[in-house]
This record gives structure tokens, C-alpha cells and sequence, in this order.
């Protein structure tokens, strides 16, 4: 994490490709700065971490000299980045109901549609550090293409209690402690930009959460950050690694005070293989609530009320493979959510006929080949495949999901001050049985941009 550049671009939404959304996260080129070491200290290719920067991190961005003490500091020296992606983007999607004749509903067919042209990020305004020695922070002030503010990170961590690496407290909203970040993925793109399994849900669910019928039900992405508590810990070389953490079940959303908390639990090793390089393994659970109903005032929803809570959980495996200059990112998840999460049913009424808890499992492997340290290639292959859907009565493979993305990047400068990365990706997603008359719609996206930080 030593200041270079970390990716954040807009995204496309899976269900509607062609229209745009923002999902980012930025690194700070101050560390660089601050400690005289060279991007690639930390990153095999930003932002990517390696081992060394996975030890930084972990240590609450101290490298345990007397440079870590905010006093060490220069005056001129500022922990904050600055970062936009002007870029150009191509989205499409097949099977998409339009009028027949424009501002005429009465009569709709299908079409693909398909939009283009020059664009632009968000900006994030990244600072992390050191407020005093083992009293570490993050602050991520992020905003829209159009402006719009939000804190994407804001916590405060307290490292090394009672003088031991193994306890070590977070606080605020943060990202889950996934051994595969979403966070640092090296895609961009509408389609490409973000793990389909981390964010997958039943066909029947997800027109339920996004139909904004019940807002104190925002639904759940495991590459999400949170709002909660976090303890965590690791050895001296953070191949042994774990955390524990106690989340307000709300998915990082403000204002949204649900009376119930979910739990993450992590767990990964990391182990030498030689000249093959190092390789990491890791498992994971989730274990949630989402309410199904609220108390009303004139037949709203009173933020806070909400009732009817019913558990979903996400279990899984990851691992990271090395052989010399290509590696394997892969990652396997297991979901489960309850009858009426799956159908969107008040837990105060009575399930509908053949309403029963939907499961799946799904996974992707992604491929890196670092050529040198300014040039990687990335290949990722994800599947999505419903086990037992919301109702008895749809199609086995409703929703199922396949998703494959391909891309470079080069960067010509990578400098403590300021980094840019120049970024090419194409994706294309299947998914099966959500066209109007039940049609598989492809969605695709191609992204040329130019990410650069200072």
C-alpha cells in the first residue's frame, strides 16, 4: 500500500449494463513518500498487495521504525491522495424491453441496447496513517461522477493490545477481511469490475431489494464494507492470519439502524513453496439477519424498525497460487438465505405456496501474468449456479450466471508522488433465463482509461 495508484471505476449494474454506477476504492502515494521505498516494496502490480505490504497493513501502516510517529513527520509531508479515471467505456445488453414507439408504453419489444462515449469517475480523497504509535486510520471521502459525497472507509484501529500481534481492534466502516479483495481487483469495467459472487442473489430476492418496496432491507455484498467492529490479528510475517467481526446489519449503509448484527469470520496460511513462490489458502463465513417487515407511521417504513429478521449465511474457500510469474486467484462461496428473505416475504405472513430457501455456489479463477512490474495481463472466469431456487415452480437455472473479463495494464510511471495506470479490459456476462420471455441476456462491457493518483 505504499502509494501507488488503487483502482476505483465506475461499474456497470449486471441486471442493466448500460447504465453506469460507482465502485471504488484509492491507495495513498504518501506512504511512498513517507518511508523512501518504491511502489513495488508493496505491490506486485497495483494494487495488488504482496506479502510485504500484506505485513504493512496489518501493522496498522507502520513499518515499526520512528518513522511511524506522525512528530517523525516534515511539515510539507500530507498523508492524502487525490484520484479520477477519465476513461471510455462501451456498454451493451441484449433481450431489454423498450417502447415500440418512444414515449408510447402501450405497445414494447425487445432490442439490444447499446451506449458509448467518454466519461468520468468519481474522485476519492484517500488519507490513512498513524495518529500516535499502535493507533492507526483511514478516512475515504468518495463521491460520484456527479459529486455527490459519501465515506467509503472511516475507521480508527488499535494495534498490537497488550503488546501482542494477535489483537489488534478496528472500529467504523471498513472492508471485510476477504483474502481476495474486491477492493484491489485490477478490473474495471461495467461488467468485469466487481465479483459476481460476492454480490449474487436469487432473481427472485433481487427484484425485491431493488424494487425499494422495503429500504430497511439494502440486501448484502460481500465485497461491501461494513459498519461494525473488527478483531484480528497475524504472525510476524502474516502468513498466519485470522479476524472476528461483529457487524450492524445494514451492509456500510448509514442511516439504515437495523436492531440486529451479522458476523464475518476469517481464516488464512500462507506457506513457501520454493521457487514456485508464496501460496495462500483461507476460509470464510458469514452469518447475517435483514429484517422482512417494518413498523409504519402513515404507511412508510420508520427507519430503525425494522422486524421479521431472518438469517442468510455465506460460507466459502479462497486460495492464491503462485508459479513464477503467473498466479491464480480462486474462490469458491456457498450461499443460503432463508424462504422469506428469498421470496421478499413479510415473516408476518405465511410463505406463498412452493416458497422454499434458495441455495447456490459459485466461484471464479483469476489469472495473473506479471510480465515485469509496469505490465500484467488478467484473465478471470466466474459462475454463479442456483442449487434450489425461491419457488419450487422456476426454471432450475434461473440466474445462473457466467462472466468472463480480459484485460491489461501498463504503467509508465510509478513514483512515490503520483502514479497512472493505463487500463483495457473487456467483459461479458450470461445471465440465464432473465430476458422478458425468459431468454438468456448477454451483457457486455469494454473499458479504455487512464487511472492516475497524486
Amino acid at each position: 500500500m505504499f502509494g501507488c495508484l488503487v483502482v476505483a471505476i465506475i461499474l456497470g449494474d449486471p441486471q442493466a449494463a448500460y447504465t453506469l454506477r460507482l465502485h471504488k476504492v484509492a491507495a495513498i502515494p504518501a506512504f511512498a513518500r513517507k518511508y523512501g521505498l518504491p511502489c513495488s516494496a508493496c505491490h506486485e502490480a497495483w494494487p495488488k498487495l504482496n506479502n510485504f505490504g500484506q505485513v504493512f497493513r496489518d501493522n496498522g501502516y507502520q513499518l515499526g521504525n520512528d518513522r511511524d510517529s506522525p512528530s517523525y513527520q516534515n511539515p510539507s509531508y500530507f498523508p492524502i491522495a487525490m484520484r479520477i479515471t477519465p476513461n471510455w467505456h462501451r456498454e451493451s445488453s441484449n433481450h431489454v424491453l423498450i417502447d415500440s414507439v418512444p414515449g408510447d408504453p402501450t405497445n414494447q419489444t425487445e432490442a439490444t441496447v447499446t451506449s458509448h462515449g467518454f466519461d468520468l469517475s468519481g474522485i476519492d480523497l484517500w488519507t490513512a496513517g498513524t495518529l500516535y504509535k499502535n493507533i492507526s486510520f483511514s478516512l475515504l471521502p468518495s463521491s460520484d461522477e456527479t459529486g455527490a459525497f459519501h465515506f467509503e472507509n472511516a475507521f480508527v484501529r488499535f494495534d498490537n493490545l497488550f503488546q501482542s500481534r494477535w489483537l489488534n481492534l478496528k472500529f467504523g466502516k471498513f472492508e471485510l477481511d476477504n483474502m481476495i479483495s474486491e477492493k484491489r481487483m485490477l478490473t474495471l469495467s461495467g461488467q468485469g469490475g466487481f465479483y459476481q459472487v460476492y454480490h449474487f442473489m436469487t432473481v427472485e430476492e433481487a427484484n425485491f431489494v431493488n424494487s425499494g418496496v422495503f429500504p430497511l432491507n439494502p440486501g448484502f455484498g460481500l465485497g461491501d464494507n461494513q459498519l461494525g467492529i473488527e478483531l484480528a490479528g497475524h504472525s510476524a510475517n502474516s502468513y498466519t492470519r485470522y479476524s472476528v467481526s461483529l457487524l450492524s446489519s445494514n451492509d456500510g449503509n448509514v442511516d439504515v439502524p437495523n436492531r440486529s448484527y451479522d458476523t464475518f469470520l476469517t481464516f488464512s496460511q500462507a506457506f513457501s513453496a520454493g521457487k514456485l513462490g508464496l501460496q495462500r489458502v483461507g476460509g470464510f463465513a458469514y452469518i447475517g439477519e435483514r429484517p422482512t417487515y417494518a413498523n409504519t407511521d402513515g404507511g412508510s417504513p420508520i427507519s430503525g424498525e425494522g422486524l421479521g429478521n431472518k438469517r442468510f449465511y455465506r460460507a466459502g474457500f479462497a486460495g492464491d497460487w503462485y508459479f513464477g510469474k503467473l498466479d491464480f486467484e480462486t474462490v469458491f462461496v456457498h450461499g443460503w438465505d432463508d424462504a422469506y428473505l428469498g421470496t421478499g416475504t413479510p415473516a408476518n405472513l405465511a410463505l406463498p405456496t412452493g416458497a422454499q430457501a434458495p441455495t447456490w455456489n459459485g466461484g471464479f479463477i483469476e489469472t495473473h501474468y506479471t510480465y515485469n512490474p509496469q505490465l500484467i495481463f488478467i484473465q478471470r472466469n466466474e459462475w454463479v449456479r442456483v442449487s434450489r431456487q425461491a419457488f419450487a415452480s422456476d426454471a432450475s437455472n434461473l440466474g445462473d450466471i457466467d462472466t468472463y473479463t480480459f484485460g491489461l495494464r501498463w504503467y509508465p510511471i510509478m513514483f512515490s508522488r503520483a502514479g497512472l495506470a493505463f487500463h483495457n479490459e473487456y467483459a461479458i456476462t450470461k445471465t440465464q433465463g432473465v430476458g422478458p420471455l425468459g431468454e438468456d441476456v448477454w451483457s457486455s462491457s469494454l473499458m479504455i482509461g487512464f487511472d492516475f493518483a497524486f
